[in-house]
């Protein structure tokens, strides 16, 4: 912090850096040094002189009546400094804070043997799980599941932020993990079910990926998904496989219903351009508006001008109080 006594809260930088409270006071500096004239005017012809002539005292008659001036001076910038700073010269610094809830989502996806059907080069398997990861990648503070699922359900990673551990968690994955065959989709809703319904969370996501109908599992796919809605979780499903494939034929049904009851929407992917696109409009529907609070930090730099007017002040009653007074009167 600078000192008061410092030249700097005079420098026209210093001004021009200020933010003014009340910046109309300042209109009134331009009229006080014409009022003093004014006042000077008026005075001197309201006084009576009496012309001597004295030729040996000229210079000092000069000093003197310039001297005069020295404590109206004085009491000008007096009255300048307290309209400075009851303009309230200030300074304000702007802190922005930006934070977001984040969402929880489940991620389900299929590794039945039929995910291993190369109609989707490499595989829709391989697709699906870099199309995942992508996706994952966009995500920003949400919190994110996998579960995995043939014939029946098994939950690879519980919620989490670590994006870089989920991300070496699907890479790992294949269809060899589980050797129970079959596809329970209603089983592995229901196991994401349970980990998002317990959450107090702005938003409950479930992303059910598969090529097949229901074909194995305890648990109806309708059930789950009315299950889904009554814990306020939309799911979006996804059907992956190519309408030209005759061997492992891609069954919509179940997974329309499913995000008909659950209030979500349902996805055809036929490629990976259009499983890519897909993952982008899902990321679209459930991106986490980020909530910014601005702080405005003011700080006055009123009281330097204060200071220096109390100083002018106390010079100005100097030359008129005392013995400096009568000799500038003489």
């Amino acid at each position: 912090m600078t000192d008061w006594f410092s030249k700097y809260w005079f420098l026209p930088a210093t001004f021009s850096s200020f933010d003014w409270e009340h910046p109309l006071y300042l209109y009134i500096l331009p009229v006080i040094p014409v009022l003093f004239l004014l006042r000077d005017w008026l005075r001197s012809n309201a006084t009576q002189k009496l012309n001597l002539a004295f030729p040996a005292n000229d210079l000092r008659s000069n000093w003197i009546s310039f001297l005069r001036f020295i404590p109206g001076i004085f009491l000008m910038f007096t009255i300048a400094l307290i309209i400075i700073a009851l303009a309230r010269p200030q300074r304000s610094l702007v802190e922005s804070d930006a934070s977001n809830e984040g969402i929880d989502i489940m991620l389900a996806m299929d590794i039945s043997k039929s995910m291993d059907n190369k109609d989707m080069p490499p595989s829709r398997l391989s697709v699906a799980k870099n199309v995942a990861k992508e996706f994952i990648k966009g995500r920003l503070q949400d919190r994110i599941g996998l579960v995995i699922f043939s014939g029946e359900p098994y939950s690879l990673c519980p919620s989490t932020t670590d994006y870089e551990m989920l991300n070496e968690y699907i890479e790992d994955i294949s269809s060899n993990i589980i050797t129970v065959s079959g596809t329970a989709v209603g089983n592995a809703l229901g196991m994401c079910i349970n980990r998002l319904r317990d959450i107090e969370s702005m938003s409950k996501v479930a992303i059910l990926i598969s090529d097949g109908d229901n074909t194995a599992g305890n648990l109806d796919p309708v059930t789950s998904a009315q299950l889904a809605k009554a814990f306020g979780i939309r799911v979006y499903t996804v059907a992956v496989g190519s309408n030209n494939n005759t061997t492992d034929r891609v069954d919509e049904g179940t997974l329309r219903e499913i995000a008909k009851i659950s209030e979500g929407k349902f996805f055809r992917a036929t490629d990976a351009h259009s499983l890519e696109n897909i993952f982008k409009e899902i990321n679209r529907l459930e991106k986490v508006e980020t909530k910014q609070n601005d702080h405005r930090n003011v700080k006055d730099f009123y009281h330097p001008y204060l200071r220096w007017a109390i100083v002018f002040f106390l010079i100005f009653f100097a030359f008129k109080s005392t013995f400096m007074g009568n000799i500038l009167e003489d």
